[in-house]
């Protein structure tokens, strides 16, 4: 993954975890059901998997992934059955 990647992801994913927004001034965000860690993106040009990672912030856990195509950052997260 590219550190401009790696820094988006974590800006959105500290966000997320201090205020339970998912919002971003840079890039698209979206909410994924609770312990997905991978998405399937479709749009006009294909399908694609995107791959989340498990990220550990403020004491929880959440699986962030991020799609240069669409500049969209996909968050889940991770609850216990």
């Amino acid at each position: 993954m590219f550190s401009d990647q790696k820094e988006i992801i974590m800006r959105v994913v500290e966000h997320y975890a201090r205020t339970g927004e998912a919002v971003d001034g840079e890039v698209k965000v979206t909410c994924l059901p609770d312990n997905k860690t991978s998405f399937v993106e479709a749009d006009p040009g294909g399908s694609r998997s995107i791959m989340l990672d498990e990220y550990k912030v403020e004491g929880r856990v959440i699986w962030a992934g991020y799609s240069p195509r669409t500049g969209m950052v996909y968050l889940s997260s991770s609850r216990r059955s």
